[in-house]
Parts: C-alpha cells; sequence; structure tokens
C-alpha cells in the first residue's frame, strides 16, 4: 500500500472513532490468519522456543493483509496481529491448556471451590511464559518490519471471563448464588482484573502503535482505550452483571479514557448496562438469536458506539445502514483472502463510502 493510501485510511478510520465530521462508512477486508493449531509446534505461547521460530508465520500473515488492502483499496490498515488465544490469563493462573488439532486451544479449569480459588495470587508478568511471550513476539515484529508498523493486540478477556475459565463454571455460577461463596468469585474476578490490567498498561508502555481492536482485528487510533471480550455477559441477569463484571469494565474505562467491546453472548438485556460504561466507543457485536435490529434500539445516533461488525450478511448491512440515525458509524469488515470477492463487496456500497 502507497505512504499516501496508507495516510487517507489512517485518517478516515481516525475521523469515524473520533466522531468527526461524517466522510462516509468504513468498509474493510480483513485478511485470515495463521491459525495457532496450524503453526509449527503450536501456539508460540505454549512453547519454550524462541519466539524467532514463528516470526515468519506473523509476517507473513502481515504481509497478506498489507497487500490485500493494497489492492482492493478498501479502508483498511495492516496490523501485525499478536495472535494468542482465550487462554492467554488463564494460563497465567496455572491453567492446564488442552491443544485441539483442528480448533483454538482452550484452558482447563483449575478450581472448583472457593476455598481453592482464594489460594490463587495474582501472577507476575515477567514470571509467566503466556504474558511475557507477548511482549517477546512484539518487539520481534517491530524490529523486523520497523517501528512505524502497527501491531494488533492478543486476546483481551475481562476479569470475569477469564475467572469463568479458572473456575469450573457451573460450580462458579452456583457459588455466585450464595451469598457466602459469592465473595470469593469477587476476589477472583478482582485479581483476574488486577492482571488483565496491569498487562494492559505494559503492554500500552512498551508499543505506542498498537491498535486496540481485538475482534475483528481492523484498525483502530493506538490511544484510545483497549478492546475486550466480554462473553459471559449473556448467562447472567442485569443485577448480576452490574455486581459482578460492570465495576471492572468502568475501571479499565476510566483508567484508559473509555473501551471498546466484543461481545457474542445473548446478551441484549445488558445492552442498558454497557451505556453505564464511560466512553463505551466501538463496539463488535456478533450478532445472538436476536440478529442486529437490538443495536439500534439502544446505540443509535452520535452517543452510540462505533458498530465494528463482521461476519454480517449484505442485507443486514444495507438494513442497518438505512435504518440507523444518520450521525450512526459504522466499520464493515468481510473476512477473508478473496481479491476479486472483496472488490465486489466493495463496489455494493460505493454509495456509502
Amino acid at each position: 500500500m502507497s505512504q499516501n493510501r496508507l495516510a487517507r485510511n489512517v485518517g478516515f478510520l481516525d475521523n469515524i472513532y473520533r466522531k468527526g465530521p461524517f466522510e462516509g462508512h468504513g468498509f474493510i477486508c480483513i485478511a485470515s490468519r495463521t491459525p495457532a493449531w496450524e503453526m509449527r509446534g503450536g501456539s508460540f505461547l505454549l512453547s519454550d522456543k524462541p519466539v524467532k521460530d514463528w516470526l515468519g508465520i506473523f509476517i507473513d500473515d502481515y504481509r497478506r493483509a498489507e497487500s490485500l488492502h493494497a489492492v482492493t483499496e478498501d479502508d483498511g490498515v495492516a496490523c501485525a496481529k499478536l495472535v494468542s488465544g482465550t487462554h492467554l490469563y488463564a494460563a497465567a493462573f496455572g491453567c492446564d491448556v488442552h491443544v485441539y488439532e483442528d480448533s483454538p486451544a482452550c484452558a482447563l479449569p483449575l478450581v472448583s471451590t472457593a476455598a481453592e480459588a482464594d489460594q490463587l495470587e495474582v501472577p507476575d508478568i515477567w514470571k509467566t511464559p503466556s504474558l511475557y511471550r507477548i511482549f517477546e513476539m512484539g518487539d520481534a515484529l517491530r524490529k523486523e518490519l520497523g517501528d512505524d508498523v502497527y501491531l494488533g493486540p492478543p486476546d483481551m478477556q475481562t476479569g470475569f471471563d477469564t475467572a469463568a475459565l479458572i473456575w469450573q463454571k457451573e460450580s462458579m455460577l452456583i457459588a455466585m448464588m450464595d451469598p457466602q461463596e459469592k465473595q470469593a468469585v469477587k476476589r477472583l474476578v478482582d485479581k483476574c482484573a488486577e492482571l488483565f490490567k496491569a498487562f494492559l498498561i505494559e503492554l500500552r508502555k512498551e508499543f505506542g502503535n498498537l491498535s486496540p481492536c481485538h475482534c475483528p482485528g481492523s484498525w483502530c487510533p493506538p490511544d484510545m482505550g483497549p478492546w475486550m471480550s466480554n462473553d459471559e455477559c449473556g448467562i447472567m441477569n442485569t443485577a448480576m452483571f452490574e455486581e459482578f463484571c460492570l465495576p471492572e469494565m468502568i475501571d479499565l474505562a476510566e483508567t484508559f479514557g473509555g473501551i471498546g467491546m466484543h461481545c457474542c453472548a445473548d446478551a441484549e438485556h445488558q445492552f442498558a448496562s454497557f451505556k453505564k460504561i464511560p466512553n463505551f466507543y466501538g463496539f463488535n457485536r456478533v450478532a445472538s438469536k436476536r440478529g442486529y435490529e437490538p443495536l439500534l434500539e439502544h446505540f443509535n445516533g452520535a452517543d452510540a458506539p462505533v458498530h465494528v461488525l463482521a461476519w454480517i450478511d449484505e442485507e443486514r448491512i444495507a438494513t442497518l445502514i438505512e435504518n440507523s440515525h444518520p450521525d450512526t458509524r459504522y466499520i464493515f469488515n468481510l473476512m477473508g483472502d478473496s481479491v476479486d470477492d472483496g472488490r465486489r463487496w466493495l463496489e455494493l456500497w460505493d454509495k456509502y463510502r
């Protein structure tokens, strides 16, 4: 991609996120990345081999993304993403990780009682391979690609989502309903949230060109607040969400000046609570049973987060745009490597760009 095109795309997306004068919605073709289970030797987080053994894979993924943006002339900005997995923080607490042959690795529960959960301590980032190897890979990519290249983040999980991996989930949900044991759940959530926040602070301190959007992985201005997965919010009612989950999200937003969010749970009943998060600026909603229409019931207009959507069909894209308030901003993402599909898809939306 030419420097002029790169500058244009950075400025265009920056303007969308900062709610500047409307210049159109964003449409981005997202190139696929090599899944961890297809990498030689598995995930670099789970190995004691040098991270350079995986460096070529990460660079190839970046070059493929860069080429797709250049050829399709979409609105995207390539990022060298620090691909990890949802087990990133749970493994730091000591969870074993099960590695599958054809799907993402998964953290296995470590505790099943309040007493066991209370025995866990917040890990030291620099003594925890699943965390400090992220920094090693980021540094290796920066040295290979240059200081100006944007990095993409590893997986981002709220403290509650990580706690739900560490504590056997059925037991944890029962404990949340017990007046005594629920305090142990909160203590574990607080430990996970403390680690996540400390990790974010160090990550953002070390990598000034780190785009915060971890899902769907399109570029976002590095100075904006971190994104996170909030996927467990669908299993509880609103009161429980505000008791167990919302305080951490408010704290992160106040610490970093706002947050973005990925959510693929049946969580429409939590949307009103999401509005209590200061500067909730970006939302990757993966449609649940009710589809995408509930977005506009709660997040529509100048005060709504930018909707950063992927895995969405063309009919729903058109419906959302046409039914939205003029001040609602969208960044739509087409996932896949086909140049022809990308060009055809972009032509469909010329009038909205």
